[in-house]
């Protein structure tokens, strides 16, 4: 092992042994940033529908405030959001922890974009498969979520993706807030042996390896539910 430390190691610049002892440490903050990145994923997703469905409801107020959030939302930096909930709130009188700011930051900025994503997927699904939902006597709310949902899902999955991916990343902001996790982790060993390339480029590795396992979790959820191809 030290022969393939010392090979890889790059002086004044990698130091692959003072990477391999942080190690351990940096991935105690791993499952954090997966906790993290999980509720604030499934938080964008319900409440990017719900504003779907307002921006694609026939009521104007509705459709004109769910476009007038995601304008907001598109262009106010995550990391302003941030700083606002977590050191701004106290200001108002509302203390929230660091997790709880991070969850909420990532869900409200995250959902306007996921909103655009299922509403390019539901203009994706046939018109017909409405007209035959309503030809079977289905209300609305129940074409939405029998016959046009499952559809316009299988549309956005790679987009999804894509914002999974964006988030998980995204999630190294939280050390803003002091929350502990792979990022913050890396800052405090490098801060201890005035290293933080080698800490830096040691959580970059760890993120292109996350990633990677979640690209290829994508594809095999995309293969699963691809409909196949009727040959001549």
């Amino acid at each position: 092992m030290d022969q393939f430390l010392n090979w890889i190691s790059i002086p004044n610049f990698f130091n692959a042994h003072f990477a391999w002892r942080a190690l351990p440490y940096i991935l105690q903050g791993l499952p954090l940033t997966i906790e993290l990145t999980a509720v604030s994923f499934v938080g964008s997703l319900v409440l990017g529908l719900f504003l779907t469905l307002g921006q694609l409801s026939q009521r104007r107020w509705l459709h004109k405030l769910a476009r007038a959030y995601i304008s907001v939302m598109r262009g106010v930096p995550t990391l302003v959001l941030l700083f606002l909930f977590y050191f701004g709130l106290p200001y108002a009188g509302v203390q929230l922890n660091a997790f709880v700011a991070a969850s909420l930051t990532f869900v409200l900025n995250a959902a306007a974009f996921v909103s655009e994503i299922f509403r390019t997927s539901f203009m994706g699904v046939d018109d017909g498969q409405w007209a035959a939902s309503y030809a079977l006597g289905l209300p609305y709310s129940k074409a939405i979520r029998f016959v046009i949902l499952p559809q316009a899902f299988r549309i956005a999955v790679p987009a999804l993706g894509n914002i999974l991916l964006d988030m998980f990343k995204g999630t190294s902001l939280a050390a803003m807030v002091t929350l502990s996790k792979i990022f913050m982790r890396a800052k405090i060993e490098g801060g201890q042996q005035f290293d933080y390339m080698t800490v830096y480029l040691l959580v970059a590795l760890i993120y292109w390896s996350c990633c990677t396992l979640l690209t290829a979790g994508q594809a095999r959820i995309e293969q699963a539910i691809s409909i196949p191809e009727v040959l001549d």
